[in-house]
């Protein structure tokens, strides 16, 4: 019931920073009883679309950005992009096959430009497309039959990576915020 009349009222963009934190609630008791990373890393997108809500109530024109960025959202879209990443460090296979190396290789580059805010757009957006590519191959959940146990926990880590693949997308549209390396390459 909370989740879905948060994500209504978030939907209808009203009471966003009420319904943020209902669903922050939600996650931080299922991260209790399930102890789980990805549900840690799925708060990352809600605190980049509570970022996003606290400087669209405060400013004249609602989603136009402004000059003068307040520094707690500076810091909550730092906080976010960190969250969303980590969800990638439970991608990484220590085998040692080809395939496994090389997503090792490139899923830690991007973690780490993100996670810094260099070229931060260009690697979110990789990771988007990186993210659905390992999605749809490795939670296949519509291969499985409804009634084998594995369909159901396909189904969960596949509809999780898709929330946070949201998260990624927030982050290539609304920037990585001032606490980043491209805000400071524009005051060089």
């Amino acid at each position: 019931m909370v989740k879905t009349s948060g994500c209504v009222l978030i939907l209808s963009r009203n009471f966003v920073q009420y319904a943020c934190f209902g669903l922050f609630g939600i996650i931080a008791l299922q991260t209790i009883a399930y102890i789980s990373l990805m549900t840690i890393s799925i708060s990352g997108g809600l605190l980049l679309l509570l970022a996003e809500s606290r400087s669209e109530g405060k400013s004249m024109f609602a989603g136009v950005p402004s000059m003068g960025e307040s520094s707690p959202k500076q810091y909550m879209q730092l906080g976010g992009r960190v969250l969303l990443v980590l969800m990638f460090m439970t991608l990484l296979h220590f085998d040692s096959s080809f395939f496994s190396i090389l997503q090792n290789i490139v899923g830690t580059a991007l973690i780490i430009l993100v996670a810094i805010g260099f070229k931060t757009k260009l690697a979110a957006l990789t990771l988007v497309v990186w993210l659905m590519a390992i999605n749809v191959y490795f939670n296949a959940f519509w291969t499985i039959p409804a009634y084998k146990p594995m369909h159901d926990f396909l189904k969960y880590d596949f509809f999780q990576t898709t929330s946070v693949i949201g998260g990624l997308l927030l982050v290539v549209a609304l920037g990585p915020g001032g606490v980043s390396m491209d805000e400071k390459k524009k005051e060089w």
